[in-house]
C-alpha cells in the first residue's frame, strides 16, 4: 500500500510539471523548481520529487543538468496550432509571455508583429567603423556621464528631421531616453494615475498592453482599420470613458501594416481637443516608408501630440535610445 501512495504521488508531480509545460506556464529552456522547494510545495518527499524528475527525463520533456538542476527541453513545447485555440477576442493572450518568447527564442524563429529584421538587413559594417571611430575617442566620452538631454550633437541631427517633416521642435521640447519603450514609460509615470483609462488600437503591439498593465491602468482596444481607427467606435469611447491617453502607430500600423488617412487623423485631433485627450504617436517605423504619410504630431503642432521615436528597428536593438 504504502508504495502504492507513492507511485501515484509521483505520477501527480509528473502530471503537474506536464500541465505547466502544455500551458506555457514553463517554456523550453526554463529551469525548473529545485527538488527540496518542489517538495515542499507539493507536500511530498524529496526522494518522490527525484523519481518524478528522473521519469520525465528519460520521456525526454525536461533534461539534467549537472549542478545546476533539471530544465524543460527545447523541444518539449508542440507548436501552437490556430484550430487548438480559441477565438481572438475570447483568447486572453499575456504579452509579458509574448515578449519572453520573442526575446528567448532561437534566431532563426520568425517573430511576427515584433517589427525586428534578419540581422544581415542591418547596417552592421556601418555600425562597426562607428565603434572603431568611438573607440579611439577621449576617455571621458567612453566612460564618463553624459548631459541630462542626451548628445547635443544628436539632438541636432533630430530636429533638423523633426524640421524636414514639418515638425517645429524647439531643443526644449527634445528629450533623449534609452529606448522608445522608456519613452513611453515615462510619459505613462507623468501623465497617468493608476485606474485612469488608455486608448490602444486592436490590435496592437503587444508591448504597449504589457506597459500600461505595469501602470495599472484600464486599458480599451478601438477596431483598427485599413486607414486608421474606427473613429465612430474611437468617439464612443472616449464619450463612455473620458481616457486620459491614446497610443498609437501612425504609419506602417504595427502589426497591420496600415497608415492613418489625412482625414481619419484630422477627425482625431478634434476628437482629443474636444474630449482633453492626450496622444501619444509611436513612430518608429518612420524610416521605412518610401514616401511620408500624415503624421498626427505634425498636423497637431505638438500641442496634444507626444512623438516617439527610436533606432531599434531601422539601425540596431543594441544602439538604445529613444
Amino acid at each position: 500500500m504504502p508504495r502504492r501512495v507513492a507511485g501515484k504521488r509521483t505520477l501527480d508531480l509528473m502530471e503537474a510539471i506536464r500541465t505547466r509545460i502544455a500551458a506555457r506556464a514553463l517554456a523550453a529552456r526554463d529551469r525548473l523548481p529545485s527538488v527540496r522547494s518542489f517538495a515542499a510545495t507539493m507536500g511530498v518527499s524529496p526522494s518522490t520529487v527525484v523519481e518524478a524528475y528522473d521519469r520525465l527525463a528519460a520521456e525526454g520533456l525536461i533534461r539534467a543538468q549537472r549542478g545546476s538542476g533539471f530544465f524543460v527541453s527545447s523541444n518539449a513545447l508542440p507548436p501552437l496550432r490556430l484550430a487548438d485555440t480559441q477565438s481572438p477576442r475570447a483568447r486572453a493572450v499575456d504579452p509579458f509571455w509574448v515578449s519572453r518568447q520573442s526575446l528567448d527564442s532561437d534566431e532563426a524563429v520568425l517573430k511576427p508583429g515584433c517589427g525586428w529584421l534578419p540581422s544581415d538587413w542591418m547596417p552592421n559594417e556601418a555600425l562597426r567603423r562607428a565603434m572603431r571611430s568611438l573607440a579611439r575617442g577621449a576617455d571621458e566620452l567612453l566612460s564618463y556621464y553624459g548631459s541630462t538631454r542626451g548628445s547635443p550633437a544628436l539632438r541636432r541631427i533630430l530636429l533638423n528631421h523633426l524640421a524636414e517633416e514639418g515638425i517645429g521642435a524647439q531643443p526644449a521640447h527634445l528629450m533623449l531616453a534609452g529606448s522608445g519603450t522608456q519613452a513611453l514609460d515615462l510619459v505613462c509615470r507623468f501623465v497617468l494615475r493608476p485606474g485612469d483609462t488608455v486608448v490602444v488600437d486592436d490590435p496592437c503591439y503587444f508591448n504597449f498592453r504589457a506597459l500600461l498593465g505595469a501602470h495599472q491602468v484600464k486599458v480599451r482596444g478601438v477596431p483598427y482599420t485599413p486607414s486608421g481607427p474606427d473613429v465612430e467606435a474611437f468617439e464612443a469611447l472616449l464619450r463612455a470613458e473620458r481616457p486620459r491617453l491614446y497610443i498609437t502607430n501612425s504609419a506602417l500600423h504595427n502589426p497591420t501594416g496600415a497608415t492613418l488617412s489625412p482625414q481619419c487623423a484630422h477627425r482625431l485631433l478634434n476628437l482629443a481637443v474636444q474630449h482633453d485627450l492626450i496622444v501619444v504617436e509611436d513612430d518608429i517605423f518612420a524610416d521605412f516608408e518610401p514616401a511620408p504619410s500624415t503624421r498626427l504630431a505634425t498636423l497637431d503642432g505638438l500641442d496634444r501630440v507626444i512623438r516617439i521615436g527610436s533606432f531599434s528597428k531601422t539601425l540596431s536593438a543594441s544602439v538604445r535610445c529613444g
